[in-house]
């Protein structure tokens, strides 16, 4: 079960899911010709960490993600958490995407507990809802509208909704990519706080260089497409992170470079 805080206390929490991804091809279909995405892609996740998936917008990143979430099927390749192949969408790997889709007449608490209704153990969980809007900080708002939210608040719901789930895996769609660059910077401290109390593995997809060394243990890098990994680059910065920390901006440097954007620092 995930760690939620509550005032009692935190539950107890498994370790987060671990990844194997060999070989793995994908294409889809474009007026009836192959359009080739991920081109040979093979990496492992080890539990509890928080991974980042970072390259130009189109490359694949995110056709990986919902690969993982299995929202998609690879053409080719194995795909594989904890050992087990990845089959059908199941509620240990939660997908989070940027837009944050609240249903605008259910409340902040009624959006959080969409998956444990839709599952039918709404009734005997209620006290996880609870614990999941406590945990993303909106104590107090349990009762407020969609539209009475701003875009972090909608952002931490969206959130909310997928931790209720206690997920051992939560696959992040650029989900701050939406909001403005001041709500940015505080949410991406909040999300590393939830990533560490949860104790669950996170993948985080973004085209956001300092985003991805601020928060994540680790960033792939990935070339255009069809998208194969050109580099796997180790944040080795303990938590909590200072942005003007001079390791951050040389693994900036270096990141950029990989990404054939070194000139531009």
């Amino acid at each position: 079960m995930v760690a939620l805080a509550t005032n009692t206390g935190v539950a107890s929490a498994a370790a987060g899911q671990k990844i194997d991804i060999q070989s793995v091809f994908h294409q889809f279909e474009l007026e009836g010709e192959p359009l080739p995405v991920l081109d040979g892609i093979d990496f492992s996740v080890e539990p509890g960490s928080f991974v980042a998936l970072l390259g130009p917008s189109g490359c694949g990143k995110s056709t990986l993600l919902r690969l993982l979430a299995g929202l998609d099927h690879p053409t080719k390749g194995d795909l594989k958490v904890d050992g087990e192949n990845v089959g059908d969408p199941d509620p240990s790997r939660i997908m989070v995407f940027q837009d944050p889709t609240l249903f605008p007449w259910r409340t902040v608490w009624d959006n959080v507990s969409l998956g444990l209704e839709a599952r039918g153990i709404l009734k005997k969980s209620r006290q996880r809802v609870d614990d999941a809007i406590q945990l993303v900080g909106l104590d107090g708002f349990d009762k407020a509208y969609p539209h009475q939210l701003s875009g972090g608040m909608a952002q931490r719901v969206a959130l909310a909704r997928a931790l209720v789930n206690e997920p051992r895996l939560l696959l992040l769609d650029e989900p701050l990519g939406k909001l403005d660059s001041l709500t940015r910077l505080t949410m991406q401290t909040e999300l590393v706080g939830l990533w560490q109390r949860a104790g669950l593995t996170a993948v985080l997809v973004t085209h956001d260089v300092e985003e991805a060394l601020f928060l994540t243990q680790r960033v792939l890098i990935f070339g255009p497409r069809p998208a194969r990994i050109v580099a796997d680059l180790k944040v080795d910065l303990p938590y909590p992170r200072h942005r003007g920390d001079p390791r951050l901006a040389e693994l900036r440097r270096e990141a950029l470079g990989h990404l054939g954007l070194a000139a531009t620092w």
